[in-house]
């Protein structure tokens, strides 16, 4: 036992010389602790005893809380889209504020009238804690489609001043993507993409997707669009400049492209081929098929017959438009049509469009693809609101679904075709972008 003690204490003096420092410093911070920090321990070093001391005094300001506070008053901002039943007072109180002298002002101001009551207006205000107006700024976009008006009105201490000026919206890039679970305005809704955008898909595919009958649960897209601002607030959407659309397992994509020439722009496929068709796929942009041309069962003639055309369901008052361009060849009144149009297109061919519940057009008439020639109605032979359409070649009755997709197609210029390629690659990466976004929310 004694050896083994005297054995311990050596090992412990060996120890202590060989790591003196390290376990000076582990006393000095058991020291430092046990003393509740109110001493220091410098390096117990040698060295030590020789260092000077000094002993330095600095004097501190102390900040107290109510300097740190700035003296404004408190400000209230809210922004809001104003609605055509708006009046100044119904406006400012959505927007948070009780301000009867305000109101005043906005009811006698001509440029005010230009979005009071008035609906889709973008209207930012602040307010003071009374719940006053202090700063009211309206924006809305121009008939140029580059630029937007800004109007303020701001209380001074004199009273309400106004000024007015113009300035260039801001383009920026927006992208979606979605799973048609009953129709496509619904899944653009669930994706939080605009009303515009869908409309502008349902257009851009009307040649190769007829999206009253041809759409199927579990079909996608995705889309990259543009989103026009003004100072930071989205004003309104723009064009759609890619998108991509799987209808029954079958891939369609759409890239917008204009050639350095060219006056306008159009949609193109990957290999350059334009979707504009010379005809549209229906005359209706939403609506479903109720009768095809096929044998039926006329339900006013109580006879099987065959029909010679295509029945679209749709609301009185729908817009019909032209599926091509032509010539209105007839504008009235005719029989069992009702109140009917007919264009004559070029190569022999006529559409038909009856039933109408009003007319927006004269005989004689040049209209454009896609021009609204009149509204869904039930006159004439008809037992409810829809539409009845034709499609005749030289007198003779084709099958309108039939030939809008065998209608030709342009292509991109021999010229422009490198530059759409590359165009066309840098889109493809942003639409696989655009899709990925629905697996983020999926996961």
């Amino acid at each position: 036992m004694q050896t083994s003690f005297s054995l311990w204490a050596s090992r412990l003096q060996n120890s202590l010389h060989t790591h003196h420092r390290r376990v000076l410093a582990a006393v000095a911070v058991t020291l430092t602790v046990l003393g509740g920090g109110a001493f220091a321990v410098a390096n117990l070093d040698e060295g030590a005893s020789k260092l000077p001391l000094r002993q330095v005094v600095e004097s501190v300001n102390t900040l107290t809380l109510p300097n740190l506070w700035t003296q404004k008053s408190l400000q209230l901002f809210r922004s809001d889209v104003t609605r055509s039943s708006d009046s100044a007072d119904s406006l400012l109180s959505r927007l948070g504020l009780s301000d009867p002298e305000a109101g005043a002002y906005l009811r006698n101001s001509r440029t005010a009238r230009q979005f009071v009551g008035r609906a889709g207006r973008l209207v930012s205000v602040e307010g003071d804690a009374e719940q006053r107006l202090t700063r009211l700024t309206a924006r809305w976009p121009n008939d140029d489609g580059d630029t937007f008006t800004r109007w303020v009105m701001e209380r001074k201490a004199e009273g309400f001043v106004e000024r007015q000026d113009i300035a260039i919206l801001n383009i920026s890039t927006r992208m979606g993507s979605g799973t048609i679970q009953s129709s496509l305005f619904a899944a653009t809704d669930e994706a939080n993409i605009p009303d515009s955008v869908a409309s502008q898909l349902a257009d851009i595919f009307a040649g190769d997707i007829d999206f009253h009958r041809a759409l199927r649960k579990g079909d996608r897209f995705a889309v990259v669009y543009e989103s026009l601002e003004a100072d930071g607030e989205v004003l309104r959407t723009g064009r759609v400049i890619s998108a991509e659309f799987v209808n029954n397992g079958k891939t369609h994509q759409a890239f917008w492209f204009k050639e350095a020439n060219a006056k306008q722009g159009g949609y193109f496929n990957a290999d350059g081929v334009s979707l504009r068709r010379a005809y549209l796929a229906s005359p209706l942009a939403f609506s479903r098929v109720t009768s095809g041309f096929k044998m039926r069962f006329h339900p006013i003639l109580q006879t099987w017959r065959a029909h010679l055309g295509v029945d679209y369901a749709a609301p009185t008052g729908t817009p019909v438009r032209s599926v091509g361009q032509g010539i209105v060849d007839v504008a009235g009144s005719q029989g069992g049509f009702g109140n009917v149009v007919m264009v004559k297109h070029a190569s022999g061919q006529t559409t038909v469009y009856a039933h109408l519940s009003r007319i927006n057009v004269k005989r004689g008439q040049a209209v454009i693809q896609g021009q609204t020639l009149g509204l869904v109605g039930s006159t004439g032979w008809a037992t409810g609101p829809h539409l009845h359409f034709e499609f005749r070649v030289n007198g003779q009755h084709k099958d309108p679904i039939t030939m809008a997709r065998q209608s030709l197609a342009m292509e991109v210029s021999a010229a422009a075709r490198e530059q759409f390629k590359q165009y066309a690659a840098v889109a493809k990466v942003d639409l696989a972008a655009a899709a990925s976004t629905q697996v983020s929310r999926a996961e």
